[in-house]
């Protein structure tokens, strides 16, 4: 617990009153989440569906 709570004070510190540079940091998590979904598509047999 005491992790979790010093990464909150952490991301606490770097967003408070920036919510333009949270946005664009959700937006870019986002699109690599997407991009390694699409990856992870990709390697996935269509006969099986067990990653190769």
């Amino acid at each position: 617990m005491a992790e979790v709570r010093k990464i909150r004070e952490e991301l606490s510190l770097k967003y408070w009153g920036h919510p333009d540079l949270l946005l664009k940091d959700l937006k870019e998590a986002r699109e690599k989440f997407h991009l390694e979904q699409k990856a992870l598509k990709k390697s996935v047999n269509p006969l099986n569906k067990h990653a190769i």
